[in-house]
């Protein structure tokens, strides 16, 4: 009797003793983890202590009882079945455990890419019948059994799957690689390599969401957008108290029937068309030439000098800057009143030829919206890069003459809804009778990244 309690015993001893051991061991582990994983906040270690827990109690319980079988008085064959059995039970085990981490971290990810739910319950679907094949192929091989059909279901399982899902797993894969690795979010500014430029709206499994400058959305696979080189300009700048609404203007010209074939008439005739007149024949080569710098003189200017000879005259018209002027009005007597002064010393008025008569044209501008709106600096800078020669034309020369506050309607946006006051002043200073548009462009866009 006393012989089979100490055989007895000993295996006891050995299991409780290893159980201690080992809930001391994992009470220390798991404190530490937990202090570790606050510290950086990561839902993935959560979900691991929270899995692992319990069940590592029972995996320690296996534990001993395994040792505690090897240092008993039980025969080598008992005691090798006696092992395969707990390792059979901890396998089994295990299993159901990578099965439920599986299934919990696919949807911590997944949901985080936005992946339909059909999506995340296939993909749970396949890790779980991975585990489970794998589980039964360990223990196939622990228990000496054949393990062929196994392998052979496995394969098929796995070829069926690679062909259901060779479109949709690299879209996944880069979905997941956008997600985690945070170079890209929702709200930031983004520019591609092909040119496509715009507020990213959103990153789901499959595809990225992008919002352009004119309101359109472009829809970008996430494996294209994965192989691309990227500019992020993050978050957007400061939002505008209102937006600024790009329009553009067609132009069209009207013969008023009106002409002149002296100096005397020039004047009369100025004196009583409409400001639209004045307008055409001051402004018309500002976008008719934009290539040229600086830009070409006034109709009166050409005419005076041409048809009539008058060189003087034509050098004092031609050195009027139109730019500042606030007004039509103002500008028109400044012509009227330089002419006068020729007049009053001229004692014979030249004629021009017939044929060479001063034609005086109407400009006619019809306003249209474009679908350019900028909310913020960037947006604006990225709109400016594109927009026509006709609605950059509009916005600063028309605007000047349109508003009668001697500035653009850049400045007004940028001074008023943005508060650039010196972004503003600094466009407000350029004289654009000095650049062509486009270089005028060029200009105004690198005062704006100059503050970006």
């Amino acid at each position: 009797m006393d012989w089979v309690r100490a055989n007895i015993a000993v295996p006891v001893l050995v299991f409780l003793g290893v159980l201690f051991v080992s809930l001391w061991l994992r009470r220390i582990a798991y404190n530490a983890l937990e202090r570790w994983l606050k510290e950086r906040k990561s839902e993935v270690g959560k979900i691991i202590i929270s899995v692992t827990r319990g069940p590592f109690l029972h995996w320690l319980l296996i534990l001993g009882a395994y040792i505690a079988i090897q240092v008993s008085v039980l025969t080598p064959r008992w005691k090798s079945d006696g092992g395969k059995i707990l390792a059979s039970i901890f396998i089994a085990h295990l299993g159901w455990i990578l099965i439920r981490l599986g299934r919990d971290l696919v949807q911590l990810y997944l949901n985080k890419a936005k992946v339909p739910q059909r999506a995340i319950t296939v993909t749970t679907s396949i890790i779980q019948v991975a585990i489970i094949v794998i589980g039964i192929l360990i223990l196939l091989e622990l228990w000496r059994l054949p393990t062929t059909p196994i392998l052979i279901a496995a394969i098929a399982v796995i070829v069926i799957a690679i062909l259901a899902l060779r479109d949709i797993f690299p879209s996944l894969v880069s979905g997941l690689q956008l997600t985690q690795q945070k170079q890209i979010k929702a709200g930031d500014c983004i520019r591609l390599e092909s040119g496509e430029e715009g507020r990213v709206e959103e990153i789901t499994w499959r595809n990225t969401q992008i919002k352009t400058l004119d309101g359109s959305i472009i829809i970008i696979p996430n494996t294209r957008l994965m192989q691309t080189t990227i500019v992020n300009y993050g978050k957007q700048p400061k939002v505008a108290k209102e937006p600024f609404q790009f329009s553009t203007r067609l132009h069209l010209k009207e013969l008023t029937g009106l002409n002149a074939r002296n100096l005397s008439q020039l004047v009369s005739r100025l004196n009583e068309v409409p400001d639209a007149v004045v307008y055409y024949h001051t402004h018309n080569f500002v976008e008719e030439y934009q290539f040229l710098t600086p830009e070409p003189t006034n109709d009166f200017a050409l005419w005076v000098q041409d048809a009539l000879g008058y060189d003087i005259l034509a050098e004092r018209l031609a050195s009027i800057d139109t730019f500042e002027f606030p007004t039509i009005g103002a500008l028109r007597q400044m012509i009227v009143g330089v002419i006068r002064d020729s007049l009053a010393q001229i004692t014979h008025e030249r004629e021009a030829p017939p044929g060479n008569e001063f034609h005086f044209i109407k400009s006619i501008s019809i306003v249209l919206p474009t679908p350019y709106v900028a909310h913020n600096l960037r947006e604006f800078v990225g709109i400016l890069k594109r927009i026509s020669i006709g609605s950059l034309y509009f916005h600063i020369f028309e605007a000047k003459l349109r508003l009668q506050r001697g500035t653009n309607d850049f400045s007004l946006w940028l001074e008023d809804c943005l508060e650039e006051k010196e972004l503003a002043e600094q466009i407000t200073r350029l004289d654009p009778y000095n650049y062509t548009m486009e270089n005028l462009r060029e200009i105004i866009i690198k005062l704006c990244e100059k503050r970006l």
